[in-house]
């Protein structure tokens, strides 16, 4: 039997192969009829705010018949979207999965905006939030996640929403990652509508948070300047690079800050050099910039913290736990105020959809299957 964890996350483990075909096809057919309720009650712009609630979002995968503890929900649940989804019908688009898949976003993007009549600026934008995300988690969020699933959702009002998923090979679990276009003032500035993980890690550079706007200051101002001057700051750590470091371990155990502080290996000087006459205003623009990438965002804050003393954030900013217990109150009880707010909206398009008797029994089966014993549908 497992103990309760201390941290209060769940397990999200990698599971290999497929799900079965007559599954996937089950599952497209009820999610089809579900979101037909939920965009016809409720309207998009909930719909999409639900996918931005991890709790909301496992709890459907559970209900189309998906394990609710397994990383390939994610996967598996995005691509059932995406198939049941008709742009025609709904108003609504997913572009995007796993893989390669997640590369053809900007052409899927280009393509359902054009058929939901939206115009060539507002195509750029989703386009813009879609690559922003993306280098967000995998850059500027070094958590040890590379992403590997990316889903991007809009409506025909523009308004949008980001699953994605990152893999930790070492440990073999993965992280996942919310986005809602309503919630995201700042790209650079804790934008995340939720982070779900099993782990929350001791440190973990987090360029995101508002912690580390001097940090960022910092950043843009090293760019600004001219390149070899930045490549003479990191020179001149990698020569005393361990007498420093020593200098800024943390202490009273705490895990040392070498190892978080490490010297990227390389980085991409024509990025540096193209950052640099373009003269980005803020962090957000020397982001936007292609070839800006982790090691970049890494070198960028060394330098920043130990020449500047200008330290960014290491807190993992995990932030949301669907880990929201068993049947019978194992591995620990939940919240039951907010999971019935989280229920309410699919427990009312499971019983409004046009299913047959048995569908509908099994669907709020699993529905019911999440709670504990002792709350009821």
């Amino acid at each position: 039997m497992r103990r309760l964890k201390r941290s209060g996350f769940a397990d999200l483990p990698l599971h290999g192969g497929r799900a079965p075909a007559w599954l996937v096809k089950r599952m497209i057919k009820l999610a089809n009829c579900i979101v037909t309720i939920i965009v016809d009650e409720y309207g998009r712009d909930v719909f999409l705010s639900r996918l931005a609630d991890p709790y909301w979002f496992q709890a459907l995968g559970c209900v189309l018949g998906y394990d609710w503890h397994s990383s390939g929900l994610t996967t598996v649940l995005t691509g059932v979207l995406k198939s049941a989804i008709e742009p025609s019908e709904f108003g609504l688009a997913v572009c995007g999965g796993k893989g390669k898949v997640s590369r053809n976003v900007p052409f899927e993007i280009s393509s359902t905006g054009e058929e939901l009549s939206l115009s060539t600026g507002k195509i750029e934008e989703l386009k813009y939030a879609s690559r922003m995300s993306a280098k967000i988690d995998n850059s500027v969020l070094q958590d040890g996640y590379q992403l590997y699933h990316h889903a991007f959702f809009l409506a025909e009002d523009g308004e949008w929403a980001v699953i994605q998923q990152g893999m930790n090979v070492g440990n073999r679990t993965a992280r996942r990652y919310h986005w809602i276009s309503g919630n995201v003032k700042s790209f650079v500035v804790e934008p995340h509508a939720a982070i779900v993980s099993e782990r929350k890690s001791n440190c973990v550079l987090n360029m995101t948070a508002r912690e580390s706007e001097g940090c960022r200051r910092a950043s843009v101002d090293l760019i600004r300047e001219n390149p070899r001057k930045l490549a003479r700051d990191l020179c001149l750590l990698r020569r005393t690079k361990q007498r420093i470091l020593d200098e800024w371990m943390i202490k009273d155990g705490e895990f040392p800050r070498s190892k978080f502080l490490s010297m990227p290996l390389r980085i991409n000087w024509r990025a540096v050099k193209r950052a640099y006459e373009f003269q980005p205003r803020n962090y957000e623009e020397l982001l936007s910039i292609k070839g800006i990438g982790p090691a970049t965002v890494r070198g960028l804050a060394l330098v920043s913290e130990i020449i500047f003393g200008e330290e960014p954030s290491w807190r993992d900013p995990v932030k949301y736990s669907f880990a929201y217990g068993g049947k019978d109150g194992v591995p620990f009880p939940v919240d039951r105020k907010a999971m019935d707010e989280s229920i309410s909206i699919l427990r009312q398009a499971i019983e409004e959809a046009h299913l047959s008797i048995d569908e509908k029994i099994r669907s709020l089966k699993r529905l019911r299957e999440i709670l504990p014993s002792s709350f009821r549908l």
